[in-house]
């Protein structure tokens, strides 16, 4: 069975409604709806008094036309009276000020008083759901991502330090501190990375991103150990969220991700790049056959992040856009919404009702269907850490590694699986390597494991730059790839290194001092641009400038 179906918030609707939504999901083949996301005001209305009596009434229903149900913990949006009852627990922002209530996701993942009222309120949801035949999956949260810089995460990071580094020389050893005489004499002189006068540490951004992610995690942890059956949350995907989602993932029955893409221009090649990695992120974490869930996606329309204008897909789309991911290993389709509510922020957000005459006969041709496994030869390691070490604004360039990965991604042949840096190898011919900036020396011994047994390997520049804690590496892959880099040469926009033949490269040119390497590639002024290396048993091939990598990965198995 293929899920279809999306977010249903029959509490934004009078009752008299909900037959109507009931019918016509039946009709439209929705087999799967997620309820009670933002639902916490009207669950628990007051500290000590809870209302399920709507709720009870919605499942019926549901039930009764054969609609399973993934039933959601309202803990993204605390209700007026928690924020007004505990206004520490709201998050502060960098330049140190506490945000109000008035929104979504305004809370601390680190205040005791609003842990507490999270698994209160998943406690008494799962007591009163536990084995109600209607609901086939919970749902913690919605979209975890919600930083804060208060001073409890401020303690808890240094919990976080101490627990990563041991002790206070190796906790400066790693940050660097030597440099701008920020060396720490105590633990509890480290601060959140808030506000300040110039560059930050780009270290200490990104442990508390790290630190940052594994807070959220537990945050959800404890709501799951409260829940019976099947349990997942919704990944947001975005450089905004400080979330590991490949570490997450072993936490999750059932690898959910929001989808989004920024852009109506090559929507769908980015619909398959986020496919690809959900199910490399499953895959990874050792769940059967890398399946996942679409949990959200928008209907009928992509919002453009740039503009901020919401663009209507052509008419009859849907049926491609579902195939993207169901094509790439997803066990359902589902979107935000099905009806969009009368009020509120996302009053004019798209949604499945308005569109039934395209979604339908799409919902309906999905019931005999299930879904499929995807056996890739290739993979291309992509790391949300690296993705975080790209922004800092130190760098001597800017470069966006996930349009980067996206690029090289739409330029393979075939299935290819979006994996972790943790991610075991072994079973694939091919892996590419886009810009992986940060390179641990697990990484850098797992990509030399992986070509001395056979396989090839193909590095972008930018690669292995830095290490875990971003201190430089200068050679880190000269053995590998059979050459050294003599100078690195970062382009203006419109500046370019014409290549032999036809073509050019942008953005980045690395100077190559060949040692073993040859060149398959190069600049009209002889200097090499793609190089091939004998490692092993494998090969290893360099990609030294930003360059139309469908000529270089077209042809490669």
């Amino acid at each position: 069975m293929i899920f279809f179906g999306g977010d249903y918030n029959p509490d934004q609707w009078p009752e008299t409604v909900w037959p109507e939504d009931v019918a016509l999901m039946k009709s439209a083949g929705v087999n799967l709806v997620t309820v009670g996301v933002f639902s916490w005001s009207g669950l628990q209305p007051a500290p000590d008094s809870f209302d399920f009596g709507w709720l009870d009434r919605v499942l019926a229903l549901l039930a009764d036309a054969g609609i399973g149900v993934c039933l959601a913990t309202p803990t993204a949006s605390p209700p007026p009276w928690f924020t007004r009852s505990h206004p520490d627990a709201m998050p502060v922002n960098r330049d140190g000020v506490r945000l109000t209530h008035g929104s979504r996701d305004t809370y601390c993942v680190s205040s005791p008083a609003y842990r507490q009222a999270s698994v209160r309120i998943a406690r008494e949801l799962a007591t009163r759901y536990a084995g109600n035949p209607a609901i086939k999956l919970w749902h913690v949260h919605n979209e975890y991502g919600t930083t804060c810089f208060c001073d409890r995460c401020a303690a808890g990071f240094r919990v976080w330090l101490r627990f990563r580094y041991g002790n206070l020389a190796a906790l400066n050893e790693a940050w660097g501190t030597d440099f701008w005489s920020q060396r720490y004499g105590s633990f509890e002189e480290v601060l959140p990375p808030r506000a300040t006068q110039y560059l930050p540490n780009p270290a200490h951004e990104l442990d508390y991103r790290r630190f940052f992610s594994d807070a959220l995690l537990e945050h959800y942890l404890v709501q799951r150990s409260v829940l019976p059956g099947l349990v997942t949350t919704n990944f947001v995907l975005g450089g905004w969220v400080p979330v590991d989602h490949a570490r997450w993932a072993r936490s999750v029955d059932l690898v959910a991700v929001d989808d989004y893409p920024a852009s109506i221009d090559d929507h769908l090649a980015s619909r398959a790049f986020t496919a690809d990695m959900a199910r490399g992120w499953a895959r990874a974490a050792g769940h059967a056959d890398g399946r996942w869930l679409l949990m959200e996606h928008m209907p009928g329309a992509v919002r453009d992040s740039a503009s901020g204008i919401t663009r209507s897909l052509p008419p009859g789309s849907s049926a491609d856009v579902a195939s993207a991911y169901l094509s790439r290993g997803a066990v359902g389709v589902m979107y935000f919404q099905w009806r969009a509510g009368r009020g509120g922020a996302e009053q004019w957000h798209p949604a499945m009702v308005p569109l039934l005459d395209e979604l339908g006969p799409l919902g309906t041709s999905l019931r005999p269907r299930s879904p499929v496994v995807v056996t890739a030869p290739t993979a291309l390691l992509y790391d949300e850490e690296c993705l975080w070490a790209w922004q800092s604004p130190h760098l001597p360039i800017r470069l966006d590694y996930s349009a980067l990965a996206l690029r090289w991604h739409r330029a393979l042949c075939g299935p290819v699986d979006v994996l972790p840096v943790s991610a075991p190898l072994g079973s694939y011919s091919l892996v590419v390597v886009p810009a992986l900036y940060l390179m641990s020396e697990a990484t850098h011994a797992a990509l030399r494991d992986f070509v001395s047994g056979g396989g090839t390997l193909v590095i972008g520049f930018g690669s292995g730059l830095v290490d875990e804690c971003l201190r430089t590496t200068p050679g880190a892959l000269d053995d590998l790839i059979g050459a050294g880099v003599a100078r690195r040469v970062h382009l203006l926009p419109g500046e370019t290194r014409p290549l032999a033949g036809d073509g050019a490269g942008v953005l980045w040119f690395d100077s190559l001092s060949l040692r073993g390497a040859s060149a398959l590639l190069r600049t009209a002024d002889g200097e090499p641009a793609v190089t091939t290396h004998s490692y092993g048993a494998g090969v290893v091939r360099y990609v030294a400038t930003d360059l139309d990598i469908g000529r270089i990965l077209g042809g490669l198995p």
